[in-house]
């Protein structure tokens, strides 16, 4: 067996500074308020560094030991990726685009090729972007339609805070103009000389959409749309034709929509509908005909269709339907494409604008992830589309309309080799406590014994209406070939199974993610496939609130927990107006500063604050300094809390990535390295042989 045994020096302790807020006659008692650096985002307080290092230099101690399991891990990852790997190339106008790695680089080339022919020409370096920085993004890139001008936003701390440039494709050149603290996509007008963004305002909320000229100084540029309430963000796109641009704003519940013409950005913006609370909507445009997405009559939403000069009357094209849920459309010039779930599985159809009858690709297994992939033309014979299952790599297909036949495009290569009959997958459904059906999906090797005797690790997330596709992944084949079973709960707060399952996990019902993920773990124990303590979980940001609930409730069930950028003190958090995503969170969890009764839900379940004594299981916990989402205090005042009151002797660790946020670190095998780190503590805790 693996040693378990803890590190020989002594964790950092916290100390305790008396601090107290009273909203609705409640006083809550925070003494590791401190650990906020008042500075916030920039982070200079000499107490709060100093913990977070001894924090730092504690786990690398507890892991010192482990580093030959660690080591072994990230090469058996790192032989799974193709080094030298590129993208399928497509066609856009006038070139063919694709991106490519090079052997041992961290990051993406991006190339293009004239259809006429010519050489290959490298657009954007990401290598070179990189050099000198410890953490490297790219965020929005664009080329502009007349194939000159490529738009791109990066980040260097991982803050978020995008800086664009714009680069002249046909001379090499960057030129002068620099945009700051850009935060949503970059669009171009029709004729290629101006350029729409959205810019954080100081609480790193986009709250505008602004027009650049080229050659002008961004001082000069125009705010098109403003958004007065706190609650919403601005985003920027265009129609599938590219006559439009698109300037839409909303929260977690609500949205609205504006058009301005691609070929005249400064008219006056039409809007498409007047915002409705609770009613969302998306819209596109095709030959003069507006379609529209919205949940105004059923949670998993219809299609409608308007006039330009009437685009708030709307008629419907596709009902509502109760087993399915309409999650997306793509307008082409001849067709349009639905995308959306039956029973929770991904469909995609094709339909024509006559009769909107439905066409559905067939793929061959029971559960997988299939989804429109890179389709930027409008008028195409064939449609490109990704797939994938937790036993088949990812797939890119091109479907061509006129045979219906799928035509392999690539295959996921893996270097080190991959034999997809050594495993096994299964969609496996288990009822919770109030009889609801959950459903899991869940692979394993075949010769994986039902007897409870076998490690399982489950995964969970449950929020913001995400759901958790049941796809592929090779660093996951590192705990499979030890014996171990990966599951994915698709609990409620997630919308696997359509809006109303999202609902049924938000707000006052938010306990239900967490009575779900337990009891789908009770469940595989029933059925074989673990048994109590032999069971890892892992889970990031909402899924770090969800790992911290369950062990507050059931610490008893898990033998090693993985927290990645914890969002586990929520009450704190939705208490703070000032930090920047507050005020939009409140519609997915509720305001307690106007309403006492979301205070005492959120009060009810937040895991910082039902921190207690008792035994809890080994604990990785994972922040980022730099972090705007889950801000790097909460994972760190959680730990100080455990520690000070836990009553075991499992280890317990933070590690703070300081020059990083929310995604951790950059490049694909500093990433690689963090699942091995993630995967080597789950190893070592469940005492599985390296």
């Amino acid at each position: 067996m693996t040693d378990q045994s803890q590190p020989t020096a002594l964790p950092p302790i916290a100390e305790r500074r008396p601090h107290s807020v009273t909203h609705h006659g409640i006083t809550v008692d925070d003494p590791w308020a401190w650990l906020r650096d008042p500075g916030y985002p920039d982070v200079q307080d000499k107490d709060v560094l100093a913990y977070l290092e001894a924090e730092n230099g504690w786990f690398e101690g507890a892991m010192a030991p482990h580093k030959p399991l660690l080591d072994t891990l990230f090469q058996e990852m790192k032989g799974r990726i193709k080094e030298d790997d590129q993208s399928v190339p497509q066609k856009d106008g006038d070139y063919v685009y694709w991106r490519a790695f090079e052997t041992g680089a961290q990051y993406r080339k991006w190339y293009r090729k004239p259809v006429a022919g010519g050489d290959d020409q490298l657009i954007l370096d990401e290598p070179a972007l990189a050099e000198g920085h410890d953490y490297f993004r790219l965020g929005a890139m664009s080329v502009s339609p007349d194939g000159r001008y490529l738009a791109y936003a990066i980040d260097t701390n991982g803050s978020e805070r995008f800086e664009a440039r714009i680069k002249d494709l046909f001379s090499g050149e960057i030129l002068p103009e620099v945009i700051p603290d850009t935060l949503s996509s970059l669009v171009w007008t029709a004729d290629s000389k101006g350029l729409l963004y959205g810019l954080a305002n100081e609480n790193w909320r986009t709250d505008n959409a602004r027009l650049h000229w080229l050659g002008q100084g961004v001082e000069s540029d125009v705010e098109l749309f403003h958004e007065d309430d706190e609650g919403f963000r601005v985003s920027i796109g265009l129609t599938s034709s590219e006559k439009w641009i698109v300037i839409a704003t909303g929260d977690h519940v609500t949205s609205e929509a504006w058009l301005v013409p691609a070929d005249n950005p400064t008219a006056t913006p039409m809007l498409v509908a007047a915002r409705k609370p609770g009613r969302e909507y998306d819209v596109d445009e095709h030959e003069g005909t507006l379609y529209i997405r919205t949940n105004d009559s059923h949670p998993n939403f219809r299609l409608v269709k308007a006039t330009l000069d009437a685009p708030d009357q709307w008629e419907e094209v596709i009902g509502a339907d109760a087993h399915f849920y309409l999650t997306d459309f793509t307008l082409f010039k001849g067709f349009y494409v639905t995308e959306g779930r039956q029973d929770g599985l991904d469909q995609i159809e094709l339909r024509d604008y006559a009769t909107h009858s439905a066409k559905r690709i067939p793929f061959p297994e029971a559960s997988y992830s299939a989804s429109l992939d890179d389709n930027p033309e409008y008028d195409v014979t064939k449609l490109r589309i990704g797939y994938e299952s937790m036993v088949t790599p990812d797939t890119i297909y091109d479907y061509h309309l006129e045979t219906g036949a799928l035509e392999v495009l690539k295959v996921q290569e893996i270097p080190s080799g991959y034999d997809a009959t050594r495993y096994a997958a299964e969609r496996l459904m288990i009822a919770a406590r109030d009889g609801t059906e959950i459903p899991v999906s869940i692979v394993y090797p075949r010769d994986f014994p039902r007897d409870g005797s076998a490690p399982l690790h489950l995964y969970g997330y449950g929020a913001y209406g995400l759901a958790m596709e049941p796809g592929f992944s090779t660093s996951r084949l590192s705990l499979l070939d030890r014996g171990f079973a990966f599951a994915i709960a698709h609990i409620r707060g997630g919308d696997d199974l359509g809006q109303q399952w999202y609902l049924d996990g938000k707000l006052d019902k938010r306990v239900n993610t967490f009575t779900d993920f337990v009891d789908v773990a009770q469940g595989l124990i029933d059925l074989g496939y673990a048994s109590k303590g032999r069971i890892s979980i892992s889970g990031g940001s909402a899924g770090g609130e969800l790992m911290g609930a369950v062990i507050n409730s059931d610490p008893d069930l898990w033998g090693a927990v993985v927290a990645h950028v914890p969002f586990v003190d929520v009450l704190n958090t939705m208490l703070d107006e000032t930090l920047p995503l507050t005020p939009g969170e409140w519609p997915e969890w509720g305001n307690p500063i106007e309403d006492e009764a979301a205070f005492r839900t959120i009060q009810s379940y937040d895991p910082y604050t039902h921190v207690r004594a008792q035994d809890y299981p080994p604990l990785m916990v994972t922040a980022g300094l730099n972090d705007p989402r889950v801000t790097y205090w909460e994972p760190a005042k959680w730990v100080a809390k455990l520690r000070a009151t836990k009553t075991d002797s499992n280890i317990l660790l933070l590690k703070t990535n300081m020059g990083a946020g929310h995604g951790g670190k950059s490049g694909r095998f500093e990433s690689l390295h963090e699942t091995a780190e993630e995967f080597a503590f789950i190893l070592w805790q469940l005492g599985v042989e390296g």
